[in-house]
């Protein structure tokens, strides 16, 4: 079994920025991946970021050279560095990770961004 537990977030003006951590621990043998969905009031969930085992990364088109997705190997944790934030970046963000056994989810971090 695997937990993820989800630190950063909260309120932020526009143009400021935050970082979200996400830490897993638990039956932990071969990462996938890692990375971050959001999701706002009303709407689905949306992929924002990932970061593969041998590091390399994706982005979603609406965060791309404003968010950075990092990895610390050793502590099984990733990070979402979130800069230049838009009142629509406001969203729930949840961390995931892909293991051979399935997906696990962290319990979601509120990000709000006001205006």
């Amino acid at each position: 079994q695997v937990q993820l537990v989800q630190s950063g977030g909260g309120l932020v003006q526009a143009g400021g920025s935050l970082r979200l951590s996400c830490a897993a621990s638990g039956s932990i043998f071969r990462i996938n991946a890692m990375g971050w969905y959001r999701q706002a009031p009303g709407e689905q969930r949306d992929f924002i970021a990932l970061v593969l085992s041998g590091g390399s990364t994706n982005l979603a088109d609406s965060v791309k050279g404003r968010f950075t997705i990092s990895r610390d190997n050793a502590a099984n944790t990733v990070y979402l560095q979130m800069n230049s934030l838009k009142p629509e970046d406001t969203a729930v963000y949840y961390c995931y990770i892909d293991l051979r056994s399935g997906r696990s989810w962290g319990q979601g971090t509120q990000v709000t961004v006001s205006s």
